[in-house]
């Protein structure tokens, strides 16, 4: 059954924000346009929309609930990035910077091409490795192998560390098994910690390697309502808030800025790409988000103050990237409403 739920209209906002701030929020007439362009996308099953901090909107129609995990696939690449800069403020790791070979330490493969010395965590982050890609055609054979860190790791270089941006869960998995040797936690472990705690959300277990390693970047498991937290993180440059508005640093103070600068860009939309995150503009804006396989995004809007969830059945087959630009005209349509 399609329902729809208006957690807050904007008198309500009022309480709690100046009139000004208030104002800037989303109408209920957008809301309902949202509702209605959504109800034409029959894979879509969530969306959830937050302004200044506090969800406004929820429109639930299919699949798990807004409190409920849901796959959301390679939108994994965004909560690993989080997770990775978190790391880096409670001193687990050094810098972004910071050779991904120092992290292993001595449980690098054998066969190891040179070049491998010149990965850094940025790289990792930014999908700029240079390592022959696992995804796409190559993703069934890489998961099909024994040991996925050594298969991600000895494929052949196709361009140098830092070089163009070549889309690799592979990639993305070196940077978990980088996470669980320089801390001697599982990634999971770190997720809780680091980041589900602060955060205040349930990140629950997710699919591992032959090797017991936390799949990085596909298949964690997160509720729209704690996607939504993810991004105000971000929103909020790295700084949680108690009910009492005291901050506590999550992620090390400048790495919002530089996780959003454009290191590469997509071969498929031309988008930018940064730590985990895609760089567009919609109804001119800068929106900042992260996307999986079969409709799973998060958006956020700065300018706005706004962060946008959508989730979708993640089953195969896949819509394609079309569909992600569906995804991008409802927000694109919610942000034009907001202007009227």
């Amino acid at each position: 059954m399609r329902a729809t739920v208006l957690l807050m209209s904007c008198a309500v906002i009022s309480l709690f924000h100046t009139a000004d701030v208030a104002a800037n929020a989303p109408s209920s007439e957008a809301f309902s346009a949202l509702n209605s362009a959504t109800s034409e996308l029959d894979r879509v099953h969530a969306v959830v929309v937050a302004h200044d901090g506090e969800i406004i909107h929820e429109y639930h129609q299919g699949g798990p609930g807004v409190a409920s995990p849901t796959n959301i696939k390679s939108l994994s690449k965004t909560v690993l990035a989080a997770i990775t800069g978190a790391a880096i403020e409670a001193g687990i790791i050094e810098s972004a910077e910071q050779p991904m070979v120092e992290l292993f330490g001595t449980n690098l493969p054998n066969g190891t091409a040179p070049q491998v010395g010149n990965i850094t965590v940025a790289h990792l982050l930014a999908q700029q490795a240079g390592l022959e890609r696992t995804s796409g055609g190559n993703y069934s054979a890489w998961v099909a192998s024994s040991n996925w860190v050594n298969d991600a790791l000895t494929r052949p270089f196709v361009d140098e560390p830092g070089g163009q941006m070549l889309y690799s869960t592979g990639t993305s998995h070196l940077l978990s098994a980088a996470l669980t040797h320089a801390s001697g936690e599982t990634t999971y472990a770190l997720a809780q910690r680091l980041l589900g705690e602060p955060l205040n959300i349930n990140i629950p277990p997710w699919l591992r390697d032959p090797q017991g390693i936390y799949f990085g970047g596909n298949d964690m498991q997160l509720s729209p309502r704690a996607l939504i937290e993810v991004g105000e993180l971000y929103r909020n440059d790295g700084l949680v808030f108690d009910d009492s508005g005291k901050s506590q640093r999550v992620l090390p103070e400048g790495w919002v800025a530089e996780s959003w600068q454009p290191r590469g860009s997509s071969r498929w939309t031309g988008d930018g790409y940064g730590y985990g995150w895609f760089i567009t503009q919609l109804a001119g804006e800068a929106v900042y988000y992260g996307r999986g396989f079969g409709g799973q995004a998060l958006y956020v809007i700065p300018e706005r103050e706004m962060t946008v969830v959508i989730t979708s059945d993640p089953n195969p087959p896949s819509p394609g990237g079309q569909f992600q630009q569906e995804l991008n005209r409802l927000v694109a349509g919610l942000l034009s409403s907001n202007d009227e």
